[in-house]
This record gives C-alpha cells, structure tokens and sequence, in this order.
C-alpha cells in the first residue's frame, strides 16, 4: 500500500518542512505560518493541530519533550529521522502545476457576454495585491541581505522573490485592465 503522503503536495510536507527548519510547538508553529508558509500555503491554526496529530500518529514527528504537557500546555514537536525521509522522497517527486481558481477571471469572462462594470472589483484586487506587495517588500528589506545569505536563507529568499515577482505581475495585469475598461467606458 502507497505511503499516505507519498507524492503529493500536502499541509504534512508543508509543516515537516517547517519543522525540519525549527522545532516548535503548535501554536509557535501556527504563528510562523500565518508570517511566512501561510502566504503561499495558508492553513488554519485549527487545520495545523489536526495535522500535527496525524503525523505524529504516522510518527513522522515527535515531542522533544516526553513528559506530557498539563492540560493546555504547549508540546514542542520536531521532526522525526521518518519524517525527514518522507521530506527527501517528497523532494524527489514530480508534480505538475496547480491552477488557480479565480473569480475574478471568471467574472471577467462573464462579462464579455453579459456587460457590466468591473472596474470597482479590479481596483479592490488591483489594491489587496499591492498590500501584499508591500508586506512582501518589508520581508525582503528586513529578512534578507542578497550578499550575505547562507543556503538556507538563499533558498528562502528564492520563494520570496516569487511571491514579489507574483505580486508585481498581479498589479501590473490589474493596471492594464482598468486602462482598458476605463477606455471602453469612454
């Protein structure tokens, strides 16, 4: 029977990944994603604990600390020699590309035979991608110095330079569509 993980992209590889990086506890772990992991793997604290429970079931992590935690205390869990295996045969897989489901898309779409106005909607995109443009360019100002990365740092910076690169290209897309619209409005 196939490993349950086994060559598929999952909220498991995303938090041995994160793991692997750092040894925390749920709730530590929850807070880095919703700071890094989550702008490009978003989960929920709720879907993290569960998930947490599922690998160390699979025991693919484990607590540092074998004395149970009193009730509602946090437990520190870190990777197991298991799960840093089922990273590596992950790491080997090949995936294809996800698409992306987009309402916006489809409304414009909708509206080469229906008409209407999008130009608010395509403002309000067109503004929450520049938000997270700016967020993404406080990360890289603060996080990362290009000179002196060291390889973990450098892999690091290569998925925020996509997420700016995404990011920029969603603004500029939305720029061009507002031109376009507000010229069809004329």
């Amino acid at each position: 029977m196939p490993h349950p993980y086994a060559g598929i992209m999952s909220l498991s590889h995303a938090i041995l990944t994160a793991l692997n990086e750092k040894s925390a506890s749920g709730f530590a772990l929850a807070q880095r994603f919703d700071r890094s992991i989550g702008y490009f793997w978003p989960a929920s604290h709720q879907q993290i604990y569960r998930e947490l429970a599922k690998l160390e079931r699979d025991s693919l992590i484990h607590q540092i600390d074998a004395v149970e935690p009193p009730r509602g205390g946090r437990r520190t869990y870190e990777v197991s020699g298991a799960g840093r295996a089922e990273l590596r045969k992950w790491l080997q897989t090949t995936e294809d590309p996800k698409l992306e489901k987009d309402s916006l898309m489809l409304r414009l779409r909708a509206s080469a035979s229906l008409g209407g106005d999008l130009r608010n909607e395509v403002k309000r995109h067109r503004d929450l991608h520049s938000a997270l443009l700016e967020e993404y360019r406080r990360v890289e100002q603060n996080d990362f110095d290009e000179n002196g990365l060291h390889f973990a740092a450098a892999r690091q910076y290569l998925v925020l330079q996509w997420g700016l690169r995404l990011e920029q290209a969603r603004v500029d897309w939305a720029d061009s569509v507002l031109k376009q619209l507000d010229h069809e409005a004329d």
